[in-house]
């Protein structure tokens, strides 16, 4: 790589402030503005050049890719629709679980399996949304949305589990939820990720002025950046895909099966936990600006969610335990 002298960093003011002030040269017009920050929250490879400043400047780097652009703002109109359809059917089945109790559950077993989020009709739209959500970005930008609507597919595929279906048929149907949790992930990581490194050398970085996406830094420039640390491919994707792996095991199991169904909701807990965090982390910290209102509108809708899980559990609860108690007694 060609060696690049950068001088008179200490004189230049941090790249938030440059671009909220526009005191750059490059950024005397919104449009510009908006630009620079396009070819920042959407590269995709950052690359590192020697530096002759070793003190001022002792890593120097640039995006060195492009950015082929948005899709129609129609494409946000379908994807917003095909997730606020699939949040109102999990919304509708929660609620309708919660008045009508365990055992009865509402258009069958089979039927509610179609109309969920991780269910056949609903799952490979928002895959095919996620997977194409690089350049989802003109009204609603799944940088924003995605991590919700990963969620949105935790609490479908925990909350409500399959069970008038036989064995092979219900491991067949778990483990296409499964999959396509994983995949999810990875395609919300490849939408995040890149906004994420792009906001911490956005902000975290001071111009060099070689080109308009040269950026001097103090530390290394690391994927997804340190200053949000949420990631779809995480923790919390593991305890649920553990969780629906450990149903599978259960349902096919002949011997151990108490110990099973005990892991199964040891784990199934943590992830409802896990999901939890993420969610509240989400809505306090979010690096898209501008959207403080919209973002606690749609990660208070994922809260809302969770918290009428676990009012269902409670009813269920409820329901169980005068029977339990009889046994006991008898006993």
């Amino acid at each position: 790589m060609k060696q690049v002298a950068v001088e008179g960093l200490g004189q230049t003011k941090t790249m938030n402030e440059q671009l909220l002030y526009q005191e750059h040269p490059a950024f005397q017009s919104r449009g510009d503005l908006e630009n620079i920050q396009t070819m920042f929250f959407k590269c995709v490879r950052w690359q590192v050049e020697e530096t002759t400043d070793p003190i001022n400047c002792p890593y120097h780097y640039f995006c060195d890719s492009n950015y082929p652009g948005n899709y129609p703002p129609s494409a946000d109109i379908l994807v917003f629709l095909i997730t606020t359809a699939s949040y109102l059917t999990t919304l509708f089945f929660t609620v309708i679980e919660i008045s009508r109790g365990k055992g009865r559950p509402f258009l069958g077993e089979s039927r509610r399996s179609y109309l969920l989020p991780n269910g056949p009709v609903f799952l490979p739209l928002i895959l095919l949304s996620l997977a194409k959500g690089q350049r989802i970005n003109s009204i609603i930008p799944l940088q924003f949305t995605g991590p919700a609507i990963l969620q949105l597919l935790y609490i479908s595929a925990l909350a409500f589990e399959k069970e008038g279906d036989k064995d092979i048929k219900y491991a067949i149907f778990e483990t296409s939820v499964i999959s396509g949790i994983l995949h999810a992930s990875l395609y919300l990581d490849s939408i995040i990720l890149p906004y994420y490194t792009g906001f911490d050398a956005l902000v975290s970085s001071t111009f060099s002025g070689v080109c308009e996406t040269c950026v001097c830094r103090k530390e290394a420039l690391v994927a997804g950046g340190t200053l949000i640390y949420y990631r779809g491919w995480s923790i919390t994707t593991f305890f649920a895909v553990a969780t629906l792996c450990l149903r599978i095991v259960y349902r096919l199991a002949t011997v151990n099966r108490v110990r099973i169904i005990r892991i199964t909701l040891a784990l199934e807990s943590l992830g409802w936990i896990l999901i939890t965090v993420d969610c509240v982390y989400l809505m306090l910290n979010s690096p898209v600006p501008g959207r403080t209102t919209s973002r606690v509108a749609v990660f208070g809708a994922i809260l809302v969610l969770i918290c009428l899980h676990v009012i269902r559990k409670i009813c269920i609860y409820l329901l169980q335990w005068p029977s339990e108690l009889s046994v006991r007694t008898s006993v």
